[in-house]
Protein backbone atom coordinates (compact mmCIF):
# COMPACT_ATOMS: atom_id res chain seq x y z
CA UNK A 1 0.00 0.00 0.00
CA UNK A 2 1.41 3.55 -0.86
CA UNK A 3 -0.19 6.84 0.80
CA UNK A 4 0.34 9.56 -2.14
CA UNK A 5 -1.54 12.50 -1.49
CA UNK A 6 -2.95 12.74 2.06
CA UNK A 7 -4.70 16.67 3.21
CA UNK A 8 -6.12 17.98 6.42
CA UNK A 9 -10.17 18.36 5.67
CA UNK A 10 -11.50 19.85 9.60
CA UNK A 11 -11.50 19.61 12.81
CA UNK A 12 -14.29 19.00 15.43
CA UNK A 13 -14.78 20.56 18.88
CA UNK A 14 -18.09 18.45 19.62
CA UNK A 15 -20.23 15.66 18.03
CA UNK A 16 -22.18 17.79 15.66
CA UNK A 17 -18.97 18.30 14.03
CA UNK A 18 -18.06 14.97 13.64
CA UNK A 19 -17.91 13.88 9.92
CA UNK A 20 -20.26 11.48 8.15
CA UNK A 21 -18.41 9.75 5.25
CA UNK A 22 -18.60 6.69 3.22
CA UNK A 23 -14.79 5.87 3.51
CA UNK A 24 -13.63 3.63 6.69
CA UNK A 25 -12.40 5.93 9.49
CA UNK A 26 -9.33 4.77 10.94
CA UNK A 27 -8.56 6.73 14.49
CA UNK A 28 -5.57 7.37 16.23
CA UNK A 29 -5.37 7.95 19.91
CA UNK A 30 -2.73 8.08 22.57
CA UNK A 31 -1.45 9.80 25.64
CA UNK A 32 -0.14 13.72 25.11
CA UNK A 33 3.21 13.83 23.49
CA UNK A 34 3.36 9.71 22.80
CA UNK A 35 3.89 10.98 19.49
CA UNK A 36 0.81 10.93 17.51
CA UNK A 37 1.34 14.30 15.09
CA UNK A 38 4.73 12.53 13.98
CA UNK A 39 3.12 8.58 13.28
CA UNK A 40 0.83 10.90 11.28
CA UNK A 41 2.98 12.31 9.15
CA UNK A 42 5.23 9.20 8.71
CA UNK A 43 2.04 7.44 7.72
CA UNK A 44 1.48 10.60 5.15
CA UNK A 45 4.56 10.53 3.94
CA UNK A 46 4.78 14.42 4.80
CA UNK A 47 6.12 16.49 7.22
CA UNK A 48 3.58 19.07 8.66
CA UNK A 49 0.59 17.27 7.80
CA UNK A 50 -0.11 17.35 11.47
CA UNK A 51 1.30 19.69 13.64
CA UNK A 52 3.71 18.61 15.66
CA UNK A 53 4.10 20.63 19.05
CA UNK A 54 7.17 20.42 21.85
CA UNK A 55 3.89 21.06 24.38
CA UNK A 56 1.91 18.03 25.27
CA UNK A 57 -1.85 18.35 25.06
CA UNK A 58 -1.91 20.94 21.91
CA UNK A 59 -4.61 18.46 20.25
CA UNK A 60 -7.53 19.10 21.96
CA UNK A 61 -9.86 18.34 18.85
CA UNK A 62 -10.58 15.70 16.58
CA UNK A 63 -9.26 16.50 13.68
CA UNK A 64 -9.75 14.24 10.36
CA UNK A 65 -7.06 13.27 7.61
CA UNK A 66 -8.67 12.73 4.24
CA UNK A 67 -5.76 9.75 3.36
CA UNK A 68 -7.71 8.67 -0.01
CA UNK A 69 -8.83 5.00 0.69
CA UNK A 70 -9.73 6.14 4.45
CA UNK A 71 -10.12 8.84 6.61
CA UNK A 72 -8.04 9.32 9.45
CA UNK A 73 -9.29 10.75 13.07
CA UNK A 74 -6.46 12.06 15.09
CA UNK A 75 -7.93 12.08 19.06
CA UNK A 76 -7.34 14.06 21.90
CA UNK A 77 -4.16 13.15 23.56
CA UNK A 78 -5.27 12.05 27.16
CA UNK A 79 -3.63 12.12 30.73
CA UNK A 80 -1.54 15.91 30.39
CA UNK A 81 -1.23 17.11 33.88
CA UNK A 82 -1.04 20.67 32.98
CA UNK A 83 -4.38 21.07 31.83
CA UNK A 84 -8.01 22.23 34.54
CA UNK A 85 -10.49 19.27 35.71
CA UNK A 86 -12.52 21.12 33.34
CA UNK A 87 -10.35 20.52 30.16
CA UNK A 88 -9.78 17.13 31.05
CA UNK A 89 -13.37 16.52 31.54
CA UNK A 90 -13.95 18.20 28.09
CA UNK A 91 -11.86 15.88 26.28
CA UNK A 92 -13.27 12.63 28.09
CA UNK A 93 -16.78 13.97 27.01
CA UNK A 94 -15.15 14.15 23.26
CA UNK A 95 -13.46 10.53 23.37
CA UNK A 96 -16.59 9.41 24.69
CA UNK A 97 -19.15 10.78 21.84
CA UNK A 98 -16.34 10.14 19.25
CA UNK A 99 -16.61 6.25 20.51
CA UNK A 100 -20.23 5.98 21.30
CA UNK A 101 -20.28 5.52 17.26
CA UNK A 102 -18.30 2.78 16.98
CA UNK A 103 -19.99 1.28 13.95
CA UNK A 104 -18.36 3.94 12.47
CA UNK A 105 -15.10 2.97 13.39
CA UNK A 106 -13.31 0.77 11.07
CA UNK A 107 -10.00 0.27 13.51
CA UNK A 108 -8.09 2.52 16.38
CA UNK A 109 -4.17 2.44 16.30
CA UNK A 110 -3.54 2.93 20.27
CA UNK A 111 0.00 4.37 21.12
CA UNK A 112 2.24 3.98 23.43
CA UNK A 113 6.12 5.24 24.34
CA UNK A 114 7.67 2.39 23.87
CA UNK A 115 10.47 3.72 26.58
CA UNK A 116 8.25 2.97 29.43
CA UNK A 117 5.68 0.98 30.92
CA UNK A 118 2.08 1.53 29.39
CA UNK A 119 0.47 4.30 32.34
CA UNK A 120 -3.04 4.47 34.25
CA UNK A 121 -4.46 6.54 31.37
CA UNK A 122 -2.89 4.05 28.54
CA UNK A 123 -4.65 1.09 30.16
CA UNK A 124 -8.19 2.49 30.40
CA UNK A 125 -7.71 3.55 27.07
CA UNK A 126 -7.23 0.30 26.23
CA UNK A 127 -9.67 -1.73 28.33
CA UNK A 128 -11.85 0.92 27.12
CA UNK A 129 -11.62 -0.43 23.44
CA UNK A 130 -11.44 -3.97 24.47
CA UNK A 131 -15.12 -3.14 26.28
CA UNK A 132 -16.79 -1.88 23.61
CA UNK A 133 -15.06 -4.62 21.10
CA UNK A 134 -13.81 -1.57 19.03
CA UNK A 135 -11.01 -3.09 16.50
CA UNK A 136 -7.72 -1.61 17.41
CA UNK A 137 -3.80 -2.22 17.16
CA UNK A 138 -1.01 -1.20 19.68
CA UNK A 139 1.56 1.00 18.48
CA UNK A 140 4.79 1.56 20.27
CA UNK A 141 6.19 4.99 19.30
CA UNK A 142 10.06 5.90 19.71
CA UNK A 143 11.50 3.17 19.01
CA UNK A 144 14.86 4.58 17.72
CA UNK A 145 15.22 5.80 21.39
CA UNK A 146 15.96 1.75 22.28
CA UNK A 147 18.28 -0.74 20.95
CA UNK A 148 16.44 -4.03 19.83
CA UNK A 149 17.37 -6.05 22.87
CA UNK A 150 15.71 -2.80 25.14
CA UNK A 151 12.91 -2.87 22.42
CA UNK A 152 11.99 -6.55 22.45
CA UNK A 153 11.65 -6.39 26.30
CA UNK A 154 9.69 -3.15 26.39
CA UNK A 155 7.39 -5.08 23.85
CA UNK A 156 7.31 -8.05 26.01
CA UNK A 157 5.95 -5.70 28.77
CA UNK A 158 4.08 -3.67 27.00
CA UNK A 159 1.96 -6.33 25.72
CA UNK A 160 2.05 -8.41 29.24
CA UNK A 161 0.22 -5.17 30.44
CA UNK A 162 -2.73 -5.12 27.37
CA UNK A 163 -3.13 -8.58 27.59
CA UNK A 164 -2.10 -9.34 24.05
CA UNK A 165 0.52 -10.83 21.92
CA UNK A 166 3.85 -9.51 21.50
CA UNK A 167 3.60 -9.92 17.61
CA UNK A 168 0.13 -7.71 17.64
CA UNK A 169 2.18 -4.72 18.66
CA UNK A 170 3.77 -2.75 16.30
CA UNK A 171 7.45 -0.51 16.82
CA UNK A 172 7.66 2.32 14.74
CA UNK A 173 9.89 5.30 14.85
CA UNK A 174 9.22 8.56 13.14
CA UNK A 175 12.58 9.36 12.72
CA UNK A 176 14.12 6.16 11.09
CA UNK A 177 10.49 4.88 9.38
CA UNK A 178 11.04 1.45 11.20
CA UNK A 179 7.55 -0.22 11.70
CA UNK A 180 5.94 1.96 8.78
CA UNK A 181 5.76 -1.01 6.11
CA UNK A 182 3.87 -3.11 8.74
CA UNK A 183 1.67 -0.35 9.44
CA UNK A 184 0.31 -0.08 5.94
CA UNK A 185 0.17 -3.66 5.91
CA UNK A 186 -2.36 -3.79 8.89
CA UNK A 187 -3.95 -1.06 7.43
CA UNK A 188 -4.48 -2.58 4.33
CA UNK A 189 -5.90 -5.45 5.69
CA UNK A 190 -8.22 -3.57 7.56
CA UNK A 191 -9.77 -1.95 4.45
CA UNK A 192 -9.66 -5.50 3.27
CA UNK A 193 -11.64 -6.63 6.03
CA UNK A 194 -14.10 -3.39 5.35
CA UNK A 195 -14.38 -4.28 2.05
CA UNK A 196 -15.58 -8.42 2.64
CA UNK A 197 -18.22 -6.81 5.39
CA UNK A 198 -20.21 -4.43 2.87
Amino acid sequence: MKITNAEFITSAADKKQFIKTDKPVIAVCGKSNVGKSSFINMLANRKKLAKVSKDPGRTRLVNYFDFGSFILADLPGYGFARVSKTEKLKWARLLDDFFSEKEAIAHVFSLADIRHDPTADDRQMVEYLYYHLVPFTVVATKADKLSKAQQDKSLTNIAAVYKCGKGDIIATSAETRQGLDSVLSRIERILRLGEEDA
